[in-house]
């Protein structure tokens, strides 16, 4: 079972730029990626989404220009740079995988993904 792990949150300022990291357990080239978010009260969104070998992505308009996800299968690690954070950007961020057999596919919703990581906290102060 795929296991993952969100570093890098933090309390930060508005405008200010931050790096999340997402490391897996298990070579990371044979699946899909993404990250979501939930704030407080409201449910988990979908903030970007990488495919297996990282030639494809994709943003919700909220953080398109501003989130850029990568990966690097050789450290079985994903990264999510924020730049120009909000407020509205506080959330605690969570990681995704779902392995992927064929294709360069990437995924939006919660359910399109099969392994979670436990999250990390993004404050931004105003």
């Amino acid at each position: 079972q795929e296991q993952l792990v969100e570093i890098g949150g933090g309390l930060v300022q508005t405008g200010d730029s931050l790096r999340l990291s997402c490391g897996a357990s298990r070579r990371t080239f044979s699946y899909a990626m993404g990250w979501f978010r939930q704030a407080p009260g409201k449910e988990r969104e979908f903030v970007a989404a990488i495919s297996q070998n990282g030639g494809r992505t994709y943003y919700p308009d909220s953080v398109k220009g501003r989130f850029t996800i990568s990966r690097d299968n050789a450290k079985n690690t994903v990264y999510l740079q924020m730049i120009s954070l909000k407020p509205e950007d506080t959330a605690v961020y969570f990681c995704a995988a779902r392995r992927v057999y064929s294709g360069s596919s990437f995924y939006t919703t919660e359910s399109d993904y099969s392994y979670w990581g436990q999250g990390t906290q993004v404050t931004v102060s105003s």
